[in-house]
């Protein structure tokens, strides 16, 4: 079945946007289409239908295809735990922990991995929309490649190489980028696609026809840079609070292996909410909710938190009245300790936790990996919102404790987290936490927010609502005859 794979400059030049940008315009004709990414490095990742774990990007892919995300999707994913070394996932499944060195050697045998999902999903779908990661220009990353090109030269596919004019210098990329790859990787390149761009494309236009004329491949199209898309990333922290008089100041730590931050998206959105992330070394502001997030290295993070002087300031927090909140590493966090005997998630040890809970976790062999539905408990809202959560859990680590009595929400009848016999702090293992509507709003109210109405987003909505905006725009601006011959339809 036709594969067409699509690669970028550079990080962050746009590839996940086009590729779910495609998968939508295809899939609202009716195609038969679906998402790939061989390989993928991200802390931000989704539980499939499968019971396995892919890269978020791949996910929203997947969403925009009209599919449930499967393990198949994405086949390596690489969940960074230091600096030098990862958590290995193959087809949904953890395979060890390695360092970048011995990673580099074992690609050779994760090229297997790959062909065999990329056939899987060839077997059930007409059309693949394959997703690159970083640039095939990483000369050092050459040997064994299975991210890009390597990937490309095995399933016989054809490329598209996209470029960011946003930061500048993007005949440079695209040209520098085609000069580094080898002669047959350069004859499957079938064109460009220039991503953000911003003005009047008549002052754009000499540049693509010199462009064609200097590489012999074709533009095709050029698409604008969107102002106010939000949709799932899969590294980069960023948020845009409410300025509104009275809204909810949210804060949150940027833990150094912070995981599943897109579960503040809907906060983000939120008209009644102010969203701040902080950062190393930066002044904790006063917050009305304090939201300790995921992390894949709960015990580094933890320690890390220490240094910041986040222990002092969650303390002058809750003595002024403010709320508490963990969510998954941050909920283990709140606890008397973290125990890791077997070195699940870096070096072997114990870390002692914020003693907020009278629990302990223990890390154990064999991670967490469902999706949950269920409701919140009457401890947290005024009276117990049923049916109204859905969400996922994605962790290492047993807790256990007397603070677990009083839980955070009822998972089909089973209790989640923990809550407070004061009501401030609480903790949950639930990813998503905040995505359905009124979920979201028992929580700001627990935490303070007045008058909400229907200030709460719909964020699977908002999420379908931004997919059709890029396939607008893949219809729009980039040459769709082409691309269906491209992709032989």
């Amino acid at each position: 079945m036709p594969t067409l794979m699509v690669q970028g400059t550079t990080s962050d030049a746009g590839k996940t946007t086009v590729v779910a940008a495609l998968c939508r315009w295809l899939a609202r004709q009716g195609v038969s289409v679906a998402p790939f990414k061989p390989q993928n490095m991200a802390l931000n990742s989704a539980v499939t239908v499968d019971g396995g774990e892919i890269g978020r990007s791949t996910a929203l892919q997947a969403l925009a295809c009209g599919l449930e995300p499967h393990s198949d999707m994405n086949p390596v994913l690489l969940k960074p735990q230091s600096d030098c070394g990862a958590q290995v996932i193959l087809r949904g499944k953890v395979h060890g922990n390695m360092d970048a060195l011995d990673y580099h050697a074992y690609k050779a045998e994760a090229i297997n991995s790959v062909m065999a999902s990329w056939q899987a999903l060839s077997a059930r779908y007409d059309v693949i929309i394959a997703e690159g990661a970083g640039s095939p220009a990483e000369i050092n990353l050459r040997a064994n490649d299975i991210a890009n090109m390597g990937f490309a030269e095995a399933a016989d596919c054809p490329v598209l190489l996209v470029g960011d004019i946003d930061k500048g210098g993007v005949f440079a990329q695209l040209v520098g980028t085609l000069a580094l790859i080898s002669d047959s990787e350069q004859a499957r390149t079938a064109g460009f696609i220039i991503n953000r761009f911003r003005g009047d494309i008549a002052l754009l236009e000499p540049g693509l026809e010199w462009l064609t004329e200097h590489t012999g491949k074709p533009v095709f199209g050029v698409l604008p840079y969107l102002h106010g898309l939000v949709i799932d990333s899969e590294d980069s922290v960023s948020t845009a609070g409410s300025s509104e008089a009275g809204a909810l100041r949210v804060v949150v730590p940027v833990l150094p292996r912070i995981s599943n931050h897109n579960d503040f998206d809907p906060l983000r959105l939120h008209p009644g909410v102010d969203l701040v992330f902080v950062g190393p070394d930066e002044p904790i502001p006063p917050a009305d909710l304090v939201i300790l997030p995921g992390s894949k290295s709960t015990r580094h993070d933890l320690q890390w938190l220490k240094q910041q002087g986040w222990p002092e300031a969650i303390q002058k927090h809750l003595r002024y009245g403010g709320k508490l909140l963990g969510i998954c590493g941050g909920f283990q966090m709140l606890g008397l300790k973290v125990e890791d005997p077997e070195g699940l998630e870096g070096e072997a040890g114990t870390t002692e936790g914020l003693a907020l809970f009278e629990m302990v976790t223990r890390m154990v062999p064999g991670k967490q990996l469902r999706m949950v539905n269920g409701g919140l408990t009457s401890h947290v809202a005024s009276t117990a919102v049923t049916g109204a959560l859905k969400g996922y859990e994605m962790h290492n680590g047993v807790t256990e404790g007397a603070a677990l009595v009083r839980p955070f929400a009822e998972l089909e009848g089973r209790p989640d987290g923990a809550i407070s016999v004061d009501g401030q702090v609480a903790g949950t293992y639930i990813h998503g936490v905040f995505d359905e509507p009124a979920a979201c709003h028992a929580i700001l109210a627990w935490a303070g927010l007045k008058a909400q109405g229907e200030q709460s987003v719909d964020y699977q909505r908002h999420r379908l609502q931004q997919l059709d905006r890029l396939a607008d725009q893949v219809e729009q601006c980039l040459d769709t005859d082409r691309l269906r011959r491209l992709l032989q339809l």
